[in-house]
């Protein structure tokens, strides 16, 4: 899987040790009220984060509020269909890291998901 290419199809295809292996964050959450449900290897080594405090909670609240935004958050809430990428710079619990984000939701998967690698 590449980070440019890969489909939800694909995502919601894998089993958790294989989203591990790839090099690319990935964050998965429920659409209706954001709590996460896939939280990958390589973005637990990005955030310094474990998977255990993360699955369960609200993603733009209790794990990456520098998220809680106009640019990403606002685009899961009021799009039913997206696959946008962008340059961002997390900052929650990280000195400012420069990262490309994939915002990747559609109305007919239950799974809203956000991308990361490094820019």
């Amino acid at each position: 899987m590449e980070f440019e290419s890969v489909t939800l199809e694909e995502l919601e295809s894998k089993s958790e040790s294989e989203l591990d292996q790839v090099n690319f964050g990935i964050v998965g959450s429920n659409k209706e009220n954001h709590l996460c449900t896939i939280y990958n290897k390589w973005e637990t080594d990005l955030s310094g984060l474990s998977k255990d405090f993360v699955i369960g909670k609200n993603f733009y609240v209790d794990v990456a509020p520098c998220t809680n935004n106009f640019l990403v958050y606002n685009r899961y809430e009021t799009e039913l269909n997206l696959d946008e990428t962008i340059d961002y710079v997390f900052t929650y619990k990280l000195s400012p890291t420069k990262v490309r984000i994939r915002m990747l939701k559609s109305q007919d998967v239950a799974t809203e998901y956000l991308l990361v690698t490094m820019k």
